[in-house]
């Protein structure tokens, strides 16, 4: 059994019990209360009051080694090293109290040439478990049998301790809670907060800072591959609720990953070795890959339970509609392992436009392709972060805002340098309101959102007639098989003429507003809305 300093850190007391497997770590859930295992076969867990993330409590230690890379501001909120030690200490001296801690050995990138060796520390057995759900086991098979380790990131979770009046004044803050990062140290301190997503989102972040100074686009989307065509692989950018795992969980396709991706010198690869799904209001008619995949060794969070025949309720979303199911990425049926693919051929954004305003399929030209990624708009759902309860307009640039350190146009620079090279056809896909916003219209069928996806895939759409949408300047299709001629152009969907022109004018003008921000070329702004 490893000493309790495995960390590089003096956890002594405490014994750190390292590299469990599921079925050693569902055990130790159980029994210490940590969780109840489902019919399915699923632990499901809670996670307290938290059931988002908490960008509010996210800080970064300021460094004269990364202050000049970083874009500071709301999403990137500096901390002193020296109140970092005090954050570190904190959380040490927690986990010193406890008689067993949890490690969890591993990698955060598929491709063995641009991959980061990680330990996770936790306090509780279920997030041991999430950390080897999520990230790739040393020796597995997603690792390529790979055993040698070479330590480069530490996360320690210490969330069930929540900050006191006297540690917040110490601090300089007023929350019990506080995720403190140091690309500098290559470590992550999580306080207060037990949502398991902390962990997977501080990492996601740490090789979006490391991997561009290695010739990686790093990347928020997921990605999956035709069976019988190793060069059709495709890309979803989006942020959560947009449709990313639903839409590449394709029983056509081989998932290569559902979240985080890097695109480097040889093609994609999965930065993650599971998948992180949103589940409220699953079914089996509508995401069978996804409704499967929900079996033993797999995690569920803040879900429903029945307590006599403890059946999950997917329906039901009186704790949050952010309910998640975290599972190996092995469990969807044909998935790439090792999780990598070529270079993509298609790339699509995928937004859920609460004006329901927005084409539901449009082509981009690489021009429109790196406006609309610059800008990353989508609405907020709820549930995904804190205080989220209805849906909200929010732009977040790369479809990633929250989980960049650089400055967003070093990102759009690679997308760009990348579709030049490689040819690949971008679209703008809006999974969002048609015939009128939230409130008033009805979110896209999902039945119609996969026959557009499949007419990307299959090329057929690229061939089709076009005809441009007269506020945003889209390329809108003519005709998609199997989906109605006119659901295609927002106007045509709307009851109230006049109040679809205020919106689009409105969403229009919201855009614009948002690009000043940005230094970007004249061709690119030019390619915005025209409104």
């Amino acid at each position: 059994m490893p000493s309790a300093t495995a960390t590089g850190l003096d956890l002594s007391p405490a014994t750190i019990v390292t590299n469990l497997g599921p079925a050693a770590l569902v055990e130790e859930a159980i029994r210490r209360g940590e969780g109840r295992l489902a019919s399915n076969g699923a632990l499901v867990c809670m996670t307290g009051d938290r059931t988002g993330r908490s960008p509010k409590d996210k800080v970064l230690e300021d460094t004269p080694e990364i202050h000049d890379k970083i874009r500071w501001g709301n999403v990137n909120k500096p901390i002193t090293p020296e109140k970092f030690d005090i954050a570190l200490a904190i959380a040490t001296e927690h986990l010193r109290s406890q008689e067993t801690l949890f490690g969890f050995e591993g990698y955060v990138g598929a491709d063995p040439d641009h991959r980061l060796g990680v330990k996770v520390i936790t306090e509780q057995a279920w997030h041991s478990l999430f950390a080897r759900t999520l990230f790739i086991p040393r020796g597995s098979k997603a690792a390529g049998g790979v055993t040698d380790w070479n330590h480069d990131w530490t996360v320690i979770n210490a969330g069930k301790h929540r900050l006191t009046a006297e540690e917040q004044a110490q601090l300089g803050v007023d929350s019990p809670i506080m995720i403190a990062q140091s690309l500098t140290r290559k470590l992550v301190v999580i306080l207060g907060t037990e949502y398991a997503g902390e962990m997977k989102k501080s990492l996601f972040y740490a090789m979006n800072f490391d991997q561009p100074e290695e010739g990686v686009f790093p990347m928020h989307c997921s990605a999956n591959v035709a069976k019988n065509d190793p060069k059709n692989v495709a890309l979803f950018f989006g942020l959560s609720g947009t449709g990313k795992t639903t839409l590449s969980a394709d029983p056509e396709r081989a998932l290569i990953g559902d979240d985080e991706h890097g695109w480097g010198p040889n093609g994609i690869f999965n930065f993650e070795g599971g998948c992180y799904a949103k589940c409220i209001k699953l079914s089996k008619e509508g995401e069978p890959q996804i409704w499967d995949a929900i079996r033993f060794g797999s995690v569920l969070e803040n879900v429903v339970m029945d307590d006599i025949n403890h059946t999950p309720d997917f329906d039901d979303g009186s704790i949050t509609e952010n309910t998640r199911v975290t599972y190996p990425v092995d469990y969807i049926p044909g998935a790439m392992i090792p999780s990598v693919g070529g270079h993509p051929k298609n790339v699509i954004f995928l937004t859920a436009d609460a004006y329901g305003v927005l084409p539901p399929v449009s082509r981009l030209t690489p021009e429109q392709a790196q406006y609309y990624f610059i800008n990353g708009y989508t609405s907020k759902l709820a549930g995904t972060e804190a205080g989220v309860t209805e849906p909200q307009p929010n732009f977040s640039p790369c479809f990633g805002g929250p989980f960049l350190p650089r400055r967003p146009m070093e990102y759009a620079a690679q997308l760009a340098d990348r579709q030049r090279e490689h040819g690949a056809q971008v679209w703008l896909l809006n999974t969002g309101w048609s015939g009128g916003g939230h409130g008033v219209g009805q979110r896209f069928s999902l039945k119609y959102t996969r026959a557009m996806v499949t007419a990307i895939l299959d090329g057929s759409l690229a061939n089709a007639e076009y005809h441009d949408d007269p506020v945003f300047g889209l390329h809108v299709p003519k005709g998609v098989p199997g989906v109605p001629s006119e659901v295609l152009m927002p106007r045509d969907t709307w009851a109230d003429g006049a109040a679809y022109v205020a919106a689009a004018k409105k969403l229009a003008e919201a855009f614009r507003q948002n690009d000043t921000q940005y230094q970007i070329a004249d061709d690119v702004r030019a390619a915005g809305p025209r409104a």
